[in-house]
């Protein structure tokens, strides 16, 4: 009975040990596979982030221009 309990022990102990290891070996593969993406295409950290995600410049505002009197306007809220 004790021998069939230390078996058990063992098996149970093997498959957490492969367990382990492919986890492992997925999380360092998965890392250097996005690491050879990323360093091909040529993002850059937080480039998603950026306001202007549209291109790796400072983007021209599409909206309307505020005239001079709507900014005088919102100075003199500011006092």
């Amino acid at each position: 009975m004790a021998q069939q309990a230390n078996a058990s022990l063992e098996r149970d102990a093997a498959r957490v040990s492969l367990w382990v290891a492919i986890i492992f070996a997925a999380t360092v593969l998965g890392f250097i596979v996005g690491y050879g993406v990323s360093s091909r295409t040529g993002v850059e950290p937080g480039y998603f982030d950026a306001p202007e995600a549209g291109g790796y410049g400072v983007a021209p505002s599409a909206g309307p221009k505020m005239g001079e009197d709507m900014r005088k306007y919102y100075e003199e809220l500011l006092k």
